[in-house]
């Protein structure tokens, strides 16, 4: 039987990858490669993948994952009620629990034509930038739609009109690869019905966002500040059109602008804040860092709805609670990586490589020595992903601006965990708002900056193509 470097040899011969590309060569799997964070890393693969903590978490530090789990797992109840830890959800919401969203701490996905709410699947609404609003634009980003805020929210408590309904309409798009296979790809086209609360504004910019997977933010939290910035350094020196750059949002506990890293658009500049701006818009609940609802003047009944603020106008959501949470969330661990050594999945490395994804999916980082958790400190992990802002293209655009993020611009978003999606979540819808149904479809959406790479990924051939899916359902 040949060996193992002789097979992929032949392979990649055969897959058209010659010794002249520029692109490195992988016939073996790289040292630790299977373990993409680290000693945090988990061995599971079923649909609770998403769902263990940190490996080298000792077992006291458990029971805080564990009773942070609950907070992030069970349902919130509208105020007043004897369930005093969990009132005060809404008025206006999008769910009442994280994990409706998070499904099994997994990816979201867009709503179905018979669904009576988006559930997983939230809107963000904006009108364009004005420097009367310039206080606001620094702090959230984005101009608020003036009736209806900056989220959609399509359910709420008894006595309060939710904001109306929205479904998701699709329009198809052929795209044709160099050997003739033609793939179907689906344009969405956002609906709005049933307003509770009149017309929108005429210029509204709207944006679909499908829940990411929560694995590994803990680990992407711990990335040093200045390796995301030489991410950018790098790319500008190479000057081959890949241009990513950070986004400077706004840090509600420091009270200036930082650097961002979470969000579809790096939006957030840390778990703490992203967790607190979710608790607002998609439970309606407040916490110490927001603490009133998400009720604009025009929502009168929402104003005034009941709230659950404890003694002395504690928040809805206690500091204990949103610290129980924080330590969840940091905490769940990035699942191993599968058959890193097969033929086919290193010859499908080699064509992610020749394509030039690794250019925005930056592979590799090791995380800070004072990362906020010590089980998250000088980690070797593999998220895939260069936490920068790039121009998408034209087919990918909301036209709205986040920060520094324009109406074309997208974070690259984490690889690490995307072969298990339907395993975890049950379908594979991906991209922010979920229009691509499998991997391919959203390698084909690429655009923009990433144009050179899908037009790369254009002449693949089928046993080209089948390499690289190979390759990405092994992360």
């Amino acid at each position: 039987m040949p060996s193992l470097p002789l097979r992929l040899s032949t392979l990649l011969l055969a897959l058209g990858l010659s010794a002249c590309d520029d692109a490195p060569r992988f016939t073996q799997a790289e040292p630790g490669e299977a373990r993409s964070g680290g000693a945090t890393t988990v061995n599971k693969r079923d649909q609770n993948a998403f769902s263990l903590p940190s490996a080298n978490l000792s077992p006291t530090r458990r029971l805080d994952f564990s009773v942070g789990n609950s907070f992030f797992r069970n349902p919130w109840v509208i105020a007043p009620s004897t369930t005093t830890a969990r009132d005060g959800l809404g008025p206006l919401f999008n769910t009442n629990a994280c994990q409706n969203c998070h499904i099994k701490d997994g990816r979201g996905h867009p709503p179905t034509p018979s669904a009576s709410n988006a559930v997983s699947m939230l809107v963000r609404l904006s009108i364009p930038n004005d420097p009367a609003y310039a206080k606001v634009i620094e702090q959230l980003g984005v101009v608020p739609e003036p009736v209806y805020g900056g989220q959609f929210q399509d359910m709420a408590i008894p006595g309060v009109t939710p904001e109306g309904k929205v479904r998701v309409d699709y329009e198809p798009l052929s795209v044709r690869f160099k050997d003739g296979t033609e793939v179907q790809l689906r344009k969405p086209r956002l609906n709005f019905s049933q307003l509770g609360y009149g017309p929108m504004h005429p210029d509204t910019r709207f944006s679909a966002r499908i829940a990411p997977p929560m694995i590994g933010l803990g680990l992407l939290e711990a990335i040093p500040e200045a390796d995301i910035l030489a991410n950018a350094q790098a790319q500008a020196r190479d000057a081959k059109g890949i241009a990513g750059r950070p986004n400077y949002v706004w840090d509600d506990a420091l009270e200036k602008t930082v650097l961002g890293r979470f969000g579809w658009k790096a939006g957030q500049p840390n778990l703490n804040q992203q967790n607190v701006h979710a608790f607002s818009g998609d439970m309606g609940l407040t916490t110490s860092l927001r603490t009133v609802d998400d009720c604009t003047d025009t929502q009168v009944a929402c104003k005034q709805a009941p709230n659950g603020n404890g003694p002395d106008d504690e928040p809805e959501v206690s500091d204990n609670i949103l610290r129980l949470v924080l330590f969840y969330a940091r905490n769940l661990a990035v699942p191993a990586r599968r058959d890193v050594e097969a033929p086919q999945v290193l010859a499908g490395k080699n064509l992610f490589y020749q394509a030039g994804c690794q250019s925005c999916h930056t592979p590799q980082y090791t995380t800070a020595a004072n990362a906020a958790e010590p089980e998250l400190a000088n980690q070797v992990i593999r998220p895939y992903s260069d936490l920068l802002l790039h121009d998408m293209g034209e087919g990918l655009a909301d036209n709205r601006t986040e920060f520094t993020a324009g109406g074309r611009d997208w974070r690259t978003p984490p690889l690490w965990g995307i072969g298990l999606t339907e395993a975890v979540s049950g379908h594979t819808q991906f991209l922010h708002d979920g229009r691509a149904r499998n991997l391919l479809e959203a390698v084909l959406w690429h655009g923009g900056e990433a144009q050179a790479a899908q037009q790369q990924v254009l002449t693949f051939n089928a046993e080209q193509r089948a390499a690289l899916l190979a390759f990405l359902n092994s992360l």
